[in-house]
């Protein structure tokens, strides 16, 4: 089974959620703009990438700016705000026994099948 952190919204979202169902993937899709991940949540998912919470947001889109965030932000700092504002957190992505992955490029999807 593997999760899948999606927003229908988006087209690379999209075209990782037919990428996994047409290699037969069982997905379960989690709408997080809805289904708003917790600081734990996000923490876990931190780890499983093996990356900093940095490398897992959207620091092109206006609203880090407008927080004041930077790249050198605190951990902490980074994740309550992907928590309070999910729109900040990179997607897709794909968890699937421990292990997780960003579906940028698409392809990197593959890694969980």
């Amino acid at each position: 089974m593997i999760i899948y952190w999606h927003n229908p919204r988006c087209s690379k979202s999209r075209a990782g959620l037919s990428l996994l169902k047409a290699h037969g993937a069982e997905v379960q899709t989690r709408a997080y703009l809805d289904d708003t991940p917790s600081i734990a949540e996000l923490k876990e998912m931190v780890a499983a990438l093996n990356i900093s919470a940095v490398d897992m947001m959207r620091t092109g889109e206006t609203l880090f700016k407008e927080l004041g965030l930077t790249k050198d932000s605190a951990e902490p700092d980074l994740l309550s705000a992907m928590s309070a504002h999910p729109i900040l957190i990179e997607r897709p992505i794909a968890i699937a026994g421990g292990k997780a992955v960003i579906g940028r490029p698409t392809e990197a999807l593959k890694t969980l099948l």
